[in-house]
């Protein structure tokens, strides 16, 4: 299915009653146990190679979108760990061995909710007799795909989406010539270039499916490509770069089984009689949707979605008895839902959102007995919903009726409906007071207002392990209790609401703790130091005040982020990372901690961001965190560090920095050459962003974003020529300083930046010619200097105003009115 219909819109309520988990996790220990059976024990070397694979991540519940999604490595177990049991790799879940060799064959950890980065030097590719790979739905921290994929020579099927890989595909992925399915979806920051996708499907010319949603491909489809494809049996390239139009003879072979392109859509499309699977979502089709579709009979999946299609209906719909998923948003389509729609017996899944449909929601729907999503959103239906829904359609787990003009219904139907995971909710429903088995309960991004009610502190007080409220509009607690009842709970999420009132405590079981962006008031109560499993606290955005208790440092052994930005807490920074620690985020930005950055922070070996802008803090530059081995992100904007940047030391030079942010300080050095000649990371040219300009919001960044601001201070001399060595910098800004001297042309070099400004300092000379150069520069500001000659023209200076010129006597030419030569004004 394409990303719009994997993408959660709307609230969830995940209601899975605990004696359905008994019968399912029973039904696994069977299934393992039978399959121990019948293999004899794995490979020492592969079960060793995949202990390891697992030891090199952490394991975060956001790394992974599924809401169903666990980690699947956390029961692998080493020899000798727990005696025999649960160390034959060939029981582990996720894996799948040989039953003559006993090799590992096959390998499925998607949703894992795997965290960190991985590199060819993983074991993972030590494991060669691998077939199937599926690493999808995990968070790889935007590492390249490893050149050592090319190893595992014989896989047939490789997915690797949803997983945040970045950079350019290797050339080693196209001697994996035995691979018959290929996912690489849904990796926005992934390039399919050199090699391209001529490449790709001329060296894998065993591939049935090739998906490459969201995938920047960035070109045409050659039309000698055209005839590979035809093996194809599924071809997902949408949101992908792809353009001009698609060759005409892809229309030709009666074997093609799915298509998905863009361009105009001809009404010969019905010849392909054969098809089984059209996508064309998110392409920019206009015109009529012709009605030769009606042919198409063999079809299980169609969708459209996001299309410029003409107004109309669907008329042509009925035959395609078939389908199992109909995907029609957002098409312009009008009239009611035809009858003959009742055939489609097989279907899953039925979306028909955001169209201008209209009549009654027609009680035959109660006949696609199959169904398990139901979206019907954002039209102009009336009337009743039946009852008849809730009773017939026990399979739905995803039911959206909202904006429309529908009588109300009475909440408890739908407690009829045992797997509902999505609905559109304002108020808390009614059946949940008398729940007592619930494990899960998601009920976030709806329209529930108002209080949290007391009752819901009596539900499954045993059993719940998962609350999510986030993205409503509650506004405080009935008879909150001290501490929240649950004692299995491990993850609550009440961000984004506007609730009032003191901090609730979680149970001690906790280990995911999000309560940002709310109207939250008071300390951090002391109660919290029992919560020694905490792996995520965020309490950012709130009114939050006085200090941080000093045991947050007590439980830093399992904390990964630790985020209290933007709240009001005063005094020193509390010491942390006093013990072995694995913390990886620290965000204290925009409250009021005074005094300085404590040294315990040089034991955060883990660190990658630290984030302490808008305080008061008085300190010197910390060159010390310049050992910290993982350190990408420092911002320590707008406080009072003062004096000079120490000049680089063996031990202190920040290996892995991306970001780092100075701006409003007292610094008073020259700018720190010995830095910028040994910042490596920033020495790597990797994918630029898309949206320019100076305003960052550094938390939201991806690390493949690389900057240095070091604006508002007081930095003198020249700016150094070492500075162009940072190839692979977008922003640089050193505005409002006191640096002199010229503009080195070795900023030629920095071929990815965005966005500079050297504004309001005292550089002489004229601007080299070099920086046009700079083809993806969108910001340039060199006003309030004492530059001279000519402005240089053309490329992207051509697109630059008066303001970026302004307050310089001496220069001249476009955009300015002064023309190079005389003293007169240009006409």
């Amino acid at each position: 299915m394409g990303s719009a219909l994997r993408v959660f819109i709307f609230m969830r309520i995940l209601l899975f009653l605990s004696s359905f988990n008994l019968m399912v996790a029973n039904s696994n220990f069977s299934s393992a146990s039978s399959s121990s059976m019948q293999h004899p024990l794995c490979h020492d070397s592969e079960s060793s190679a995949l202990i390891q694979f697992k030891q090199s991540f952490l394991i975060d519940w956001r790394a992974s979108y599924d809401p169903s999604a666990y980690p699947k490595v956390a029961r692998w177990k080493a020899r000798g760990e727990q005696g025999e049991e649960g160390s034959d790799c060939c029981s582990w879940d996720g894996a799948e061995c040989d039953r003559e060799t006993s090799h590992v064959i096959g390998l499925h950890v998607a949703s894992s909710c795997l965290y960190g980065s991985i590199n060819s030097s993983s074991t993972l590719f030590n494991v060669v007799h691998l077939q199937r790979l599926d690493l999808s739905d995990n968070y790889f921290n935007s590492s390249n795909i490893p050149f050592a994929v090319g190893q595992l020579s014989r896989l047939r099927s490789l997915n690797l989406s949803l997983s945040v890989f970045s950079g350019q595909i290797p050339l080693e992925l196209l001697a994996l010539s035995k691979l018959v399915f290929l996912d690489l979806s849904e990796n926005p920051l992934l390039k399919l270039q050199k090699p391209g996708l001529r490449d790709l499907v001329q060296n894998l010319t065993h591939l049935k499916t090739l998906r490459l949603i969201q995938v920047n491909v960035s070109s045409t489809i050659p039309h000698a490509v055209a005839a590979n494809l035809y093996s194809l049996t599924q071809l997902f390239p949408y949101e992908c770069g792809l353009h001009g139009e698609f060759p005409s003879n892809i229309f030709q072979p009666p074997s093609q089984q799915i298509l998905s392109f863009s361009g105009e859509l001809p009404t010969s499309i019905g010849r392909l009689g054969s098809l089984t699977e059209l996508d064309i979502q998110l392409c920019n089709f206009t015109g009529k949707i012709p009605h030769s579709l009606a042919n198409l009979t063999e079809l299980t999946f169609l969708s459209f979605s996001k299309n410029n299609f003409n107004v109309g209906t669907l008329s042509w719909l009925g035959q395609q008895t078939k389908l199992i998923v109909l995907d029609l948003n957002d098409l312009n389509l009008k009239g009611e839902i035809p009858s003959s729609l009742v055939n489609m017996s097989q279907l899953t899944i039925l979306s028909l959102e955001s169209n201008h449909l209209n009549g009654q929601i027609p009680f035959w729907l109660t006949n696609l007995t199959q169904l398990t999503k139901l979206k019907l959103a954002r039209n102009f239906f009336e009337g009743s919903i039946p009852s008849s829904l809730f009773f017939e359609l026990v399979n739905v787990e995803d039911l959206n009726l909202s904006d429309n003009n529908l009588n109300g219904m009475e909440l408890n139907m739908l407690s009829k409906l045992k797997n509902l995971t999505e609905l559109q909710l304002s108020e808390f429903p009614d059946f949940l007071r008398y729940e007592d088995e619930l494990e899960f309960l998601f009920l976030s991004y709806n329209k529930i207002h108002g209080s949290i009610p007391e009752w819901m502190w009596n539900i499954s007080k045993e059993t719940l392990g998962a609350l999510t409220l986030s993205g409503n509009f509650l506004t405080g607690f009935d008879q909150l209790p001290v501490v929240l009842p649950w004692s299995k709970l491990y993850r609550l999420e009440l961000d984004h609401n506007m609730l009032q009132g003191p901090l609730p405590t979680p149970p001690p079981s906790t280990f995911q703790y999000s309560v940002s962006g709310n109207k939250l008031i008071g300390e951090i109560p002391p109660l919290i130091c029992n919560m020694t499993s905490l792996k995520l606290l965020d309490l950012s955005g709130n009114n939050l005040s006085s200090r941080i208790p000093p045991c947050l440092a007590n439980f830093s052994k399992s904390l990964l982020v630790l985020n209290l930005g933007s709240n009001n807490f005063d005094g020193p920074i509390p010491e942390t990372c006093i013990v072995l620690n694995n913390l990886m985020v620290i965000d204290l930005r925009e409250n009021q901690f005074q005094g300085q950055i404590p040294r315990s922070l040089a034991n955060c070996v883990m660190l990658e961001h630290l984030v302490l802008g808008k305080n008061q803090i008085n300190d010197i530059f910390p060159f010390w965190l310049g050992a910290l081995p993982q350190l990408k992100v420092l911002i320590l904007r707008s406080n009072r560090f003062h004096g000079e940047i120490q000049s680089w030391r063996t031990n202190f030079k920040f290996p892995k920095l991306r970001i780092i942010d100075l701006y409003d300080n007292e610094f008073t050095s020259d700018l720190p050459l010995e830095y910028f000649q040994n910042w490596d990371a920033m020495k790597l040219i990797e994918m630029t962003m898309t949206n320019k300009g100076m305003q960052r919001i550094y938390g939201k960044i991806p690390d493949i974003f690389l900057s240095i601001d070091f604006s508002s201070n007081n930095f003198r001399g020249q700016i150094p020529t070492s500075i162009g060595s940072l190839k692979g910098l977008h922003l640089l800004n050193l505005t409002d300083n006191n640096l002199t001297g010229h503009i080195p042309t070795s900023l030629r070099n920095l071929r990815q930046l965005e966005s500079l400004d050297l504004s309001q300092n005292k550089l002489s000379g004229e601007i080299p010619r070099q920086l046009t150069r700079i083809t993806f520069l969108e910001f340039f500001n060199v006003s309030n200097n004492n530059l001279t000659g000519p402005i240089p023209q053309g490329k992207q200076f051509a697109t630059f105003s008066n303001a970026s010129f302004d307050g310089n006597q001496g220069l001249c030419g476009g955009p300015l009115s002064r023309a190079c030569g005389n003293s007169g004004h240009r006409h």
